[in-house]
């Protein structure tokens, strides 16, 4: 009887260890993919901030400007 309930014991404890260990299991992988998508906007970010930055170099360096917006004119029309 005694041996009965300790095995039944054990086994509760074996299954409340697999769920926890379930858990555990998504939600590594749910950290995996936030860290990825970090590293993703990371690399977004510095690559938007070096655009401005490569602007702001020639302009003080070389005296570049940025080109005025380009118009067209439709030469079909008489």
């Amino acid at each position: 009887m005694i041996g009965g309930v300790l095995l039944a014991g054990i086994v509760f404890v074996n299954l409340a260890v697999l769920r926890l260990n379930l858990r555990l299991d998504g939600v590594t992988q749910a950290s995996s993919k936030l860290k990825a998508q970090n590293a993703a906007l990371q690399s977004q970010l510095s690559s938007a901030l070096a655009s401005g930055k490569i602007q702001a170099l020639a302009h003080s360096r070389d005296g570049l400007v940025e080109a005025p917006s380009v118009t067209y004119i439709d030469l079909a029309k008489p």
